[in-house]
């Protein structure tokens, strides 16, 4: 990663932090423990990939940075949301998320459920304080957010997800596909294009935005599974190994390492080659695309 890469990543992740802070709830404010799971969760770490990439994407279409913070961390709240119930015994039940016990083996499982839920109704408040501009409104903005969350998208990955776990099942590439393009690539596709819209993006540039993100997002999942694989657990702040254990379909299993690089090369210059319309004003976004092609965690 460049020098300049990294400040930028890093002066980002520290604005988003500070409005989390300031905008989500203390935990002094009743009731106190929720509010205390939330924070937990929010705060134990990450990346912080899918809200820096909403930036990027307002300053690639030429927005204003502070009518692209509220949905920024909206992003954040709603991706929060989704790893606390995915980690929970019902569904991939792990004990280990960003290198720290998960939700509910702190707090417990009826506190890790609401809690969750809690983080998805903040995500909306978040995102409703978005500025309309002359071409998106505050609708808009909601209903965008709304489809990335429901059961077509990400709920709907989440379930395929479940259903595709155990010996007996032999998903086909396709059916894979299918999975991630909810589960892992709408959220990233959605934090991109709330980027675009909150700077008023024509036409052309949201969907050339649109584009980059499928793509970016389906290579971020076939790095994630290379990585489940050849790294180790203190390096990925997650349980290794885990999604051979719990029997599950991944883009290794099914293409084998080798040919799963191949691939993540392959969408990633997908994702590259929609970028080209925007030109210099996505710079940003092109770096944080070959950083996540070589990332290690």
């Amino acid at each position: 990663m460049s020098s300049d890469l990294k400040s930028y990543l890093a002066e980002k992740r520290d604005l988003i932090d500070r409005h989390l802070d300031t905008h989500m709830p203390s935990e002094q404010e009743l009731p106190g423990k929720i509010h205390e799971a939330m924070r937990y969760s929010v705060f134990a770490g990450g990346k912080r990939l899918r809200p820096i990439l909403t930036l990027a994407a307002a300053e690639a279409c030429g927005g204003d940075e502070q009518d692209a913070l509220f949905p920024a961390c909206a992003t954040e709240l709603l991706h929060t949301y989704s790893l606390v119930h995915d980690d929970l015994p019902a569904m991939d039940d792990d004990d280990l998320r960003r290198g720290r016990p998960t939700s509910h083996v702190v707090f417990g499982e009826a506190i890790a459920v609401l809690a969750g839920d809690a983080l998805q109704a903040e995500a909306f408040r978040f995102l409703a304080e978005t500025p309309a501009n002359v071409t998106y409104s505050v609708a808009d903005y909601l209903r965008e957010f709304a489809n990335c969350a429901g059961s077509k998208l990400l709920i709907g990955g989440q379930v395929l997800d479940l259903e595709g776990e155990g010996e007996e099942v032999n998903l086909s590439l396709e059916q894979l596909i299918a999975i991630h393009e909810r589960k892992t690539a709408a959220l990233l596709t959605s934090s991109i294009r709330l980027g675009a819209m909150s700077a008023g993006a024509s036409a052309g540039q949201l969907e050339a935005l649109t584009t980059f993100g499928y793509n970016l997002g389906l290579a971020f999942q076939v790095i994630d599974d290379i990585l489940d694989v050849t790294a180790d657990t203190a390096t990925l702040g997650k349980t290794a190994g885990k999604d051979e254990a719990s029997d599950k379909s991944t883009y290794p299993a099914i293409l084998g390492l080798e040919k799963s690089r191949e691939e993540a090369h392959r969408l990633t210059k997908l994702a590259m080659d929609a970028l080209a319309v925007l030109g210099d004003d996505a710079a940003h976004l092109s770096a944080i695309a070959h950083y996540l092609l070589d990332r290690e965690y």
